[in-house]
């Protein structure tokens, strides 16, 4: 398997109390580290799957089966969503599908890095940067969403609430449905979280 690095931003309890050191480690992110920034609570992974997607949904699904906490969003791992491109692009998300489909344009665009079969796909941000300046001499550009935030991450992508069965197998804990943890609702409505929503048209 291969070792996936990546932080999730959390609300809720301080996990570095003393009464919760236990618990975040029985949870089953003994391959985590807390910290705090600028008053922004984040959790650190070097998580062992078969998949980035994988690695995340067990992490998040971990995290909130104990009380009170609540991912918000997954700090910048340089990646992008189907909604992102086409919101950098000013692109539909169906426009922006074709192309990745080679149904539009010249075709050869970036494989995604999550299995390619999912709903919820995600691309490095530099390849499809680089393909689409090539290609249809497009600019991939920046939102204020990719600005740091106060603790000096990246807010690119939203992690919202878990998609139901998907995540609670994953985990083996607690089941929270309606939208993916990475790209949001996936039938385009708004999710939780005061973070950037990026649709879930994947």
């Amino acid at each position: 398997m291969t070792t996936h690095t990546f932080a999730l931003i959390v609300d809720g309890p301080d996990l570095q109390a003393d009464e919760l050191v236990d618990e975040v480690f029985e949870a089953g992110c003994h391959d985590a580290l807390v910290g705090r920034a600028d008053g922004i609570q984040f959790v650190d992974f070097d998580r062992e799957a078969d998949s980035f997607q994988y690695a995340v949904l067990t992490a998040v699904a971990e995290l909130e089966s104990i009380s009170g906490v609540n991912v918000v969003r997954l700090a910048d791992a340089g990646l992008v969503s189907i909604a992102d491109i086409a919101a950098r692009t000013g692109r539909t998300r169906e426009s922006v599908r074709l192309l990745i489909a080679g149904e539009r344009g010249p075709g050869g665009f970036p494989p995604p890095v999550t299995d390619p079969r999912s709903r919820y796909r995600l691309w490095r941000s530099a390849e499809v940067a680089a393909w689409l300046r090539e290609n249809l001499n497009t600019l991939l550009n920046d939102t204020a969403e990719d600005q740091p935030d106060s603790s000096g991450r990246c807010n690119t992508s939203m992690m919202e609430v878990l998609d139901g069965d998907d995540a609670g197998a994953a985990a083996g804990g607690p089941v929270v449905s309606g939208t993916d943890p990475v790209t949001g609702p996936a039938d385009g409505g708004v999710a939780r979280g005061p973070g950037p929503f990026l649709g879930g048209d994947c």
